[in-house]
């Protein structure tokens, strides 16, 4: 019987609830499996008994990301680690955007201020802050020209907590046609949902948001599936994926960007595609038994 762990976190005032962890438990004890949920940072885990550990809502890890890189690797040296270690350090920082532009695939205009540099912030345009080790709309919000001072002081609040900032233009294809993701699994695609826009004007950066509002099953099209699979052929090194998300938005021209590509812990909504879960724990039972 093979021995899987589903990697999570503690509950807490800004950690969300996993809706889909115990009916992912329950459905890998139905297909034959030992299946547990583990937290990542509890030392009293011995990682080396699981047979596979995947990761799934270590949703606190954008505000420890070096310590959770740290157990990533330390994790995949004892078990075999889903996503791999080296995916989950390239991509939990997000100036991974700056590698899949390179290698041509069209993702959303990104700049990045580390601490130190000067707030180098739009003045013809609204604009987005974010970190860039960041999950949920934690510490992100959206700005017009007239707030260069709030948002300068956003900036501040970021770097002297150690976070790297990124600064997109707010793509205003998200008040209409929302944002999509992708969902794969075990290489294919398992289904795709569209929510609608995150970030209100005038919501303060440091207040809780709804982090996937309006949630909707979606059909993706021709073009936004290939820009899926672009952005998931550039990742580096081609590793095997059990399970990947791209989020996606209409740029200015109407064509789909990359938001995100989610490499980690991505929410896979199976609260909202039932259907899916049986693929998902197939997939899994798969990888530990291989």
């Amino acid at each position: 019987m093979p021995r899987i762990a589903l990697a999570t976190c503690r509950p807490g005032p800004e950690v969300a609830e996993d809706r889909d962890l115990p009916g992912l438990v329950r459905a890998l004890e139905e297909a034959g499996a030992e299946a547990s949920a583990e937290v990542w940072d509890d030392a009293a885990v011995d990682w080396a008994r699981f047979d596979l550990v995947v990761i799934r809502s270590t949703w606190d890890y954008s505000w420890r990301a070096a310590e959770f890189t740290a157990w990533a690797e330390r994790c995949g040296t004892l078990t075999r680690l889903a996503n791999p270690a080296d995916v989950v350090r390239w991509n939990t920082d997000k100036r991974y955007l700056g590698d899949l532009a390179a290698a041509g695939v069209p993702v959303v205009d990104t700049r990045y201020l580390a601490p130190g540099d000067a707030p180098d912030l739009p003045d013809d345009h609204e604009y987005v802050v974010k970190p860039a080790s960041g999950a949920g709309a934690r510490f992100a919000a959206r700005y017009t020209p007239d707030e260069h001072a709030t948002a300068v002081r956003h900036l501040g609040r970021m770097h002297a907590e150690g976070f790297t900032a990124m600064v997109q233009p707010y793509v205003r294809g998200i008040d209409t046609t929302g944002e999509r993701a992708l969902q794969y699994f075990g290489g294919n695609l398992l289904h795709t949902s569209r929510k609608g826009p995150v970030l209100a004007p005038g919501t303060p950066y440091d207040r809780r948001k709804v982090a996937h509002p309006g949630l909707t099953d979606w059909t993706p099209t021709l073009e936004e599936a290939a820009v899926a699979r672009k952005a998931l052929a550039s990742v580096p090194g081609r590793p095997e994926l059990l399970y990947a998300r791209v989020d996606l938005v209409d740029g200015e021209d109407g064509r789909p960007r990359v938001m995100e590509l989610e490499l980690v812990e991505p929410n896979l909504f199976l609260w909202l595609h039932p259907e899916s879960a049986p693929r998902v724990a197939e997939g899994i039972l798969k990888a530990a038994t291989r």
